[in-house]
């Protein structure tokens, strides 16, 4: 019997980044439905602008990593800032959501987007 490598004991690389670009899409699907009801009445440009980002770098991303392309890496460190200035611009200069709510969402978004990145360029197992 054969010894079990270490990457053997958890799930398929593959299986986990088709998971993360269901998400993904996911994600931009949901922060997309918001675009429309936004555009009613009079808009706030920033806020529409802002959402529309999030919205196209996670669409961006999850297809780039669906494809395996090497621009998904890029896509999700975009998508990362699109929310983190998003939600500063909503706590910060239009107190829509309170000051350390849109802090903390800025630094996790920051956060989440380097280490998705970091995984992103991991060599894959080998089979």
């Amino acid at each position: 019997m054969r010894p079990r490598a270490a990457y053997e004991d958890g799930m398929n690389r593959s299986t986990i980044l088709f998971l993360i670009a269901l998400a993904l899409l996911g994600y931009g699907l949901y922060i997309a439905l918001y675009i429309p009801a936004m555009l009613i009445g009079p808009p706030v440009p920033s806020l529409l602008i802002g959402f529309t980002a999030q919205a196209v770098c996670a669409a961006l991303a999850g297809l780039g990593i669906l494809t395996r392309q090497s621009w998904a890496r890029v896509a999700v460190l975009l998508l990362g800032a699109s929310i983190a200035a998003t939600n500063l611009w909503e706590g910060f200069m239009l107190g829509i959501i309170p000051f350390l709510r849109a802090l903390l969402v800025a630094v996790l978004a920051i956060i989440g987007a380097l280490l998705l990145a970091s995984y992103l360029t991991r060599p894959s197992e080998p089979t």
